[in-house]
This record gives structure tokens, sequence and C-alpha cells, in this order.
């Protein structure tokens, strides 16, 4: 199933910009699904700028908190090219292309993951942390990616930021009711505001034992789900849809979850899971023996798992896959893959991820997909020309629409 040239072109890309910063000279491949993929963005610009233009001394060690496709990062890098520079992202995408940036500035001592927050940093001892704080980012996070980052800092070490102007004195308020944190430089231009601050010796509170996420940093609210016979309570995350109610292409995979019931399906993966409700339907109603979460962003994962936790699934069967796409290992073969289209990805990339699903369903196994009625009709008319999948039933539901697909003979393999 799927064509040779589809498989091997990257469907997340949109352009290459050029960079010119002091003497450096950069490209940044850039994909539509990530922030500010026609050009570097004006904040970068300016945060890029301030530090440039400050009196520290070389920095050692270098964090890139929320690094997208890399821009600060790795411009900074490129300043000091005997820096240590790490770059972290809780999108999966935003890794890859951070990645595929350093290659192409030749950077590759980059050193570049996923983390949630600060949770999976692998160091303390940065002597810069830079962060383009988003400009929907809550309160609550805020003031942790502020306040926690003394816990990641060598003594001595600086927090530079970039905020919208919106977000300005609310940022001021933050470090002003942060014990020890002093800012030693502030500047405002063309809608942002900069603030460089440090943190003195006075006596802090020990760093706090357990996760951002475990600490409610995170939290929305808990709420209780009710679909006719279902009912399922779960925690939910502040930017992640579905905190408080279901999509339509949520309620259509759980329809068709219900009306499975009964059949046995070992191995389960859930694409895209979000807050979990998918996943938890697929525990309550089949219980798997295992179910794989894959979705791009760490919090999604994170609370995905939590919520079938929270509803009786064992810890031991869930596994979590953080990618952009479905880049399994070749021997991982599943009984049943669900899962919901990302409305900000084409059709190309919606026809790479149904050949991969192919290449890991077992015999006789099940692909239920949601989406909106065109991307829908535009899968259905793809798998009709690749013979490959059977589509069993297909639904529609206020301008959506979901297909049941069956694999149709274990003889049949990827083109």
């Amino acid at each position: 199933m799927g064509n040779t040239r589809q498989s091997s072109i990257d469907v997340y890309y949109h352009k290459t910009v050029a960079f010119h910063f002091g003497k450096q000279s950069l490209q940044f491949r850039t994909s539509r699904q990530l922030f500010s993929s026609h050009d570097i963005d004006t904040g970068t610009k300016f945060l890029l700028r301030t530090i440039a233009e400050a009196d520290y001394p070389p920095f050692q060690r270098i964090l890139d908190v929320g690094c997208g496709y890399g821009a600060l990062g790795l411009t900074l890098k490129s300043l000091q090219p005997a820096s240590l520079v790490h770059l972290f992202d809780r999108d999966a995408l935003a890794v890859d292309y951070s990645r595929q940036n350093a290659e192409l500035n030749g950077r590759n001592d980059a050193v570049i993951y996923g983390s949630l927050g600060y949770d999976d940093i692998k160091r303390n001892d940065f002597d810069l942390i830079a962060v383009n704080i988003p400009d929907h980012a809550g309160e609550t996070v805020i003031a942790y990616l502020l306040r926690e980052a003394r816990y990641y800092l060598a003594p001595g070490g600086v927090d530079a930021i970039v905020v919208v102007t919106p977000l300005e004195e609310m940022v001021a308020n933050i470090l002003a009711e942060t014990p020890g944190a002093e800012i030693v430089l502030k500047r405002n231009r063309s809608g942002h505001a900069v603030f460089h601050y440090r943190f003195s010796d006075v006596k802090i509170p020990l760093k706090p034992e357990n996760s951002a996420m475990e600490r409610g940093i995170y939290h929305r609210q808990d709420i209780t789900i009710r679909l006719e016979k279902l009912e399922y309570k779960i925690q939910t995350a502040d930017s992640l849809p579905e905190f408080d109610s279901l999509s339509y292409t949520s309620k259509l995979l759980i329809k068709a979850l219900e009306e499975m019931r009964g059949g046995e399906h070992n191995n389960a993966l859930v694409y895209n899971p979000g807050q979990g409700h998918v996943a938890v339907a697929l525990w309550k109603y089949l219980q798997p023996a295992s179910i794989a979460l894959v979705d791009r962003d760490l919090l999604a994962l994170r609370y995905s798992r939590l919520n079938l936790n929270l509803n009786g699934c064992p810890a031991d069967r869930v596994s979590v896959l953080h990618q952009a796409s479905l880049d399994l290992k070749p021997g991982n073969k599943f009984d049943l893959i669900i899962g919901s289209l990302r409305e900000d990805e084409g059709k190309v990339a919606a026809f790479l991820l149904l050949d991969k699903a192919f290449a890991l369903l077992a015999d006789k196994g099940k692909i239920l997909i949601s989406a909106d009625s065109t991307a829908i009709t535009r899968l259905a008319d793809y798998v009709a020309s690749q013979g490959l999948l059977r589509i069993k039933a297909r639904e529609r539901r206020r301008g959506y629409g979901l297909l049941s697909l069956e694999k149709l003979n274990r003889e049949n393999k990827i083109r």
C-alpha cells in the first residue's frame, strides 16, 4: 500500500528560511505545523540581539526551552560554537526539525530531545537558559518556567526570555514575587518584552521531588463523561482539546469501539490520543493486553497514560511513543489501530499515515480512523485505489466521518 515517492518525501516540510545574524548565516527547514514557519519570528530575533549585545562572558552550557525548529538554540550554538547546547520541545515534530536543522547547519553536536517542561532535562548546570514563551501559555505554566529555571542554572547563570507585550506585566509581577530573582536587563521593542534575570544566593526551597505534571502544573479540571452506557472520569490538561467535552471525531471512534465489544484484540494502538478519551473507551470496552499510545505531544501522551491508569488499566499494559507519525519497528503488529487525523495536516500526510498503519497491522487487523468529512472521502478513495484494505463501515456526523477498515489478506505487502 502507498507509493515510494510519497513515503520518501517529508510530508511536513514547508520551506527553508535563510537567517543572517551577526557574522553567522544559517538555514532552517520549517513546517507549517510549527510556530513561525514563514520566517524567524520577531521575538526570537529580539531575544538573540539582547543576548549578543549584553556584556556576558562566553557561555559554556546553553539550554533552549521549547525549541521549535531550532532557530534560537542553533543560532546561539553558531555564535558560541565551543558551548554545549541543549534544545528540547514537547512536540516530537519540533524535535525532528531541530535535528534536521542541526545537521543542515553543521551543528551535529547540539543535544536535542523531547521534554515536558523541565521534567526530562538531562543536566542542571546551564550558564544560559533562553525561552521564547508562547503567547497561549497560561499563568501557571509561565510562573513554573520562570521560577523553576533556578534548579537548572549554574551559580550566576542567566535566564533570558521574550514575551509578547500583553504578557509583560504578568511576567514582571511573577519575577517580583519570586525570592532571589533579580532582573539584570529589560527591553521593549515591536510588541515584545525581553527580561534577563539571575537568582541570588538567598535561601530557596529544595527542588520538588515530583514532576511538574504530578504537581498539577498543567491540570485544568476533573470531569465525568457519560455516553449512553459508558461512564468514566478523567483529569484534563490545559492546552489540549476536549478538556470539558468530546469532539465529534472522538464520539464516532467511541461508538465504533462500543460496536466491537466481545471481540478479541490483544494489541491496540491509539494515535493522537489527546486527553485520553478514546484510549479510556478502548480499555473499558475491549481491555486489550497492550495499548500503545502514539502522539507528537508529550503532554497528551502523559495525560492519556494517566487517565488509562485512573480507569483501571494496569501501567504495564501501556507504552508511549513520542513521535510525529507511526515510525515503529517492523516487528510491531497490532490487531487494532485507532485514531483521528490532525486538522492541520494535509492529504499526503494522511495517506502516508494510513500506509504506515497498514504496515503495522496484524492479519485480519482493523483500523478505525476519524476526521472531517472531506478528509474521510479522500481516504476512502485512496483505500479503494490501493486494494489492500476493505471498508467495513463508514459513518458521518455533522461534517465529520469515520472509516472502519480491515486488512484483506496476509499475503498482501507494502509495495
